[in-house]
Parts: structure tokens; sequence; C-alpha cells
């Protein structure tokens, strides 16, 4: 016997006198990814997530001028339970998504770093959000994670051929007493992980650090200490990048500020939820870049940059905390 499935259904009509409400409305919509019945009358699968959405919605528009009511109801047979899951179908815009992408990738090699970077990171806004109302997925849904999947490895390659792959297992728990006054190596073309992790190591964990910026991996010398590379003593490990791995080696992960800095490093390493500083530390390397900054010279003048951020977050945790 055929289960009904439940729906959530908006009736509703947007204020006529007010063209700017009316637009937030439908674009609120659009995002929720709302199935479209007829006009004013809109479908979404039941869920609590959805009710609180759709509730939030329907006050907005009345208190607008519009009318709006949220309405449970359940699809009356199987025929009618594929004909709503139907306006769920997600093939075409994964499709329209993998055109984009395919396009994109004709044109990466003629990007800068901070150019595809934030390419990157507006398509993986794009994605996300494909994914998010991607309510019931199948077969398009799983060729659409191996194109992004394809997308972004593409990506890596370019910005950092030598990038790490992350290691698996735990992360030990080191004595920083056995880590002073040693050299530390890592590739050369510094950017946001290498020199954060190089900050890192050089103002918490072994302030008479000595740094070789290598051509290779390959040609790290054996006693010296490598990081933010396959095989190096300090590299990714599961989701964590090297920074946010030198932070639980060494017990620095009750250090609030420091924690956020690692959601900015990882965020602009390997992406994950927005950070608002993010954007201004990477136009910052940018504009290193651009300038023509040596990774020495690079080093020292990110250490003023992640040294106030540092103190912004810590700032920040403290008048929360006082709030």
């Amino acid at each position: 016997m055929h289960k009904a499935r439940s729906w959530l259904l908006l009736i509703l009509t947007l204020p006529t006198e007010n063209a700017t409400a009316r637009m937030r409305f439908w674009r609120a919509l659009k995002a929720m990814g709302c199935a479209v019945l007829r006009d004013g009358v809109y479908l979404l699968p039941q869920a609590p997530q959805h009710r609180e959405a759709l509730q939030e919605l329907a006050d907005a528009i009345v208190e607008a001028g519009g009318t709006a009511m949220l309405i449970d109801t359940s699809s009356r047979d199987e025929t009618q339970d594929m004909l709503f899951l139907g306006l769920f179908d997600r093939s075409e815009a994964y499709t329209e998504f993998g055109q984009s992408l395919s396009t994109v990738r004709k044109s990466l090699s003629g990007l800068s770093a901070p150019e595809m970077n934030r390419l990157l990171r507006r398509l993986r806004r794009e994605y996300d959000a494909l994914r998010a109302i991607d309510y019931f997925p199948g077969e398009a849904t799983v060729r659409a994670e191996a194109t992004w999947s394809d997308f972004v490895g593409v990506v890596d390659m370019l910005l950092s051929p030598d990038e790490p792959h992350a290691a698996h297992g735990s992360i030990a728990r080191r004595n920083i007493g056995d880590y002073q006054a040693r050299t530390w190596a890592t590739r050369r073309g510094l950017w946001v992980d290498r020199v954060a992790s190089a900050w890192l190591i050089q103002r918490f964990i072994d302030t008479q650090a000595r740094f070789l910026w290598l051509e290779k991996p390959s040609a790290c010398p054996k006693k010296a200490l490598g990081f933010d590379f396959d095989g190096a003593a300090f590299t990714h490990v599961g989701e964590r990048v090297t920074f946010e791995v030198l932070l639980a080696s060494f017990g620095l992960d009750d250090d609030r500020g420091l924690l956020r800095l690692g959601q900015m490093v990882h965020v602009l390493d390997v992406g994950g939820a927005p950070v608002p500083e993010a954007g201004g530390f990477e136009a910052f390397l940018g504009g290193a870049r651009e300038r023509g900054l040596n990774d020495d010279q690079l080093l020292e003048q990110a250490g003023y940059v992640l040294d106030s951020l540092y103190a912004h977050f810590g700032k920040s945790d403290t008048q929360q905390k006082r709030s």
C-alpha cells in the first residue's frame, strides 16, 4: 500500500504596491527551492526547517500588506506523489551547472591565484545552494558530485601542484620543548595555509625557528621539520588543514583567537563556512604577490596582519563572553 507523502503548501498573494518586497519574497521562495503549483501556490516537502522558513516568510508577506496561508497536506495517491516529486527534479539545474563548469575550466590557466580562489568560492556557493534544495537526490546528484569533485581537483592542481592530500588517523600531542631552535621547511611560493602555519610556528611554537622554502617537497633535508606537503611531519589530517593540525599537535586549540584564525585559514585553503575576514586576508596575499615579495618578506608582512587578526579575534571573543 502506498504511503502518502507529507507536504507544506504556501498560498499567497504578494503586496501589489511594494515592488521591492515582491522581488525579495520571490527570491526567498526560489532560494528555498519551492515548487510552483500555480501562481501564488508553492510546495515544499514536510520538514521542521521548511515549516519554520515558510512561516517566517508568510509572516513577512502579511506584514508587507500581502496574504499568506501555510497548510499541511499529503499526496492523494501515488500518481499525485510522483507528480509532486517530479517538480523537485534538479537534473536540468545540475546539467546547466556542469556546463558552466566546463566553460570556466577552459579559462582557468589564464587566471591568477587570487582570481582562481575567488572563482572557486563563488562556484562552491552556487553548488552548495543547489545541493541544499536537492530534496530528493538521485543519479543526477551523484553525477554532479563527481563533476564538482573533478573540477575542484583541477583547480587545486593548478593552484598548488604539490598540495598535500589529507592523511588519515589521529593527531599526536607534541611537547613544545622538543621543537625549539629547529629548521622548518615547506613549499616555496607561500600561500594561505603555509604562511599562516609559518607564522604560528614562529609566534607560538618555536620562536627561534629557521625556515627553508623548498622548490620541491623531495628537497626537504632529513633533519628539517616539514609542514604542508605529503609526507611532512605536519600536514593535512582528515578535515583539518596544516594550521589546524599544528594547533592540535601543540595543545594550542584551546585559544579561541587561534581557533578563529584556523577557521579563516581552513575556508581559504579547502572551503567551508564563510569567515568575513577571509576575503581581506586573501586580498593582502594577492597584493603581496603582485608586489613581487619573496617568501621571507611575505612572512614578515603577513606576520603583522595575522598578529592584528589574532588580536581582533581574541577581542571579539571576549566581547561575546561579556555580552
